[in-house]
């Protein structure tokens, strides 16, 4: 039997100011790099402010990659807050827009947020779309709704499997148990997020076990869905 072969995938994350979605591209991607594969993460964003669209990318494959910027055909998509999709708080517009056929989305709501026309849409091109209530889990294990990234994180690695837990954890040590220098808005919400703890090691353990979870919880779902990951094909 053949053994699968990795494509690339390419990761679009749509969210607001605050909620992490730069932080949460960056991680794949040092996650990825890890593993020995190739990749790059770059935001999307015009003001740089609590609550105005945001979005950011990944894109991680088996050889180097060179394009950057508005990542226009992914293969996942994730959402990242609610708005994005009911008052259209995104640069992409429908937020779905130029998803690949047997493609993913995934979006933090515990609830069904696609009208009739969006469900038709992402139905025909065999799309699927996974509601994953991340903020919840971000409360319960992380202690705060500033882990709902890391959550989300979590959900995309267990469906899609693009990269592993070791990798990732690896990542987060890097990410926020390092002096990682962060700019702007990024770097405040580092900041914030470390407050939230009175050692790193408590913010470090908080993120990998929302991440884990996630990732656990996600993995089930993708056992009875009709995904399959499309980064790969078989030699």
């Amino acid at each position: 039997m053949s053994e699968p072969v990795m494509k690339r995938m390419n990761i679009r994350i749509s969210g607001l100011g605050g909620q992490g979605a730069v932080t949460a591209a960056h991680l794949l991607a040092m996650a990825a790099n890890k593993m020995g594969k190739y990749s790059i993460s770059n935001p999307f964003f015009g003001a740089e402010k609590r609550m105005a669209p945001a979005e950011s990318y990944a894109r991680i494959g088996p050889e180097k990659i060179f394009d950057r910027g508005e990542l226009v055909y992914p293969d996942v998509i994730m959402v990242f807050h609610p708005q994005v999709i009911t008052q259209q708080k995104s640069y992409t517009a429908p937020f779905y827009s130029g998803i690949k056929p047997g493609g993913l989305v995934i979006i933090n709501t515990d609830q069904n947020l696609l009208s009739d026309e969006d469900q038709e849409r992402l139905k025909e091109d065999n799309v699927a779309v996974y509601n994953f209530d991340a903020t919840t889990l971000a409360l319960e294990i992380g202690k705060t709704e500033l882990s709902t990234n890391m959550a989300m994180i979590g959900a995309c690695m267990g469906v899609t499997k693009v990269v592993d837990l070791v990798a990732m954890e690896a990542a987060v040590q890097d990410r926020f148990g390092k002096r990682y220098v962060a700019s702007g808005g990024t770097a405040t919400l580092d900041e914030a997020i470390k407050k939230k703890y009175a050692k790193k090691e408590q913010l470090l353990q908080a993120n990998n076990d929302t991440i884990k979870k996630a990732y656990a919880m996600s993995e089930e779902w993708a056992k009875t869905s009709s995904y399959s990951p499309v980064y790969y094909e078989t030699a």
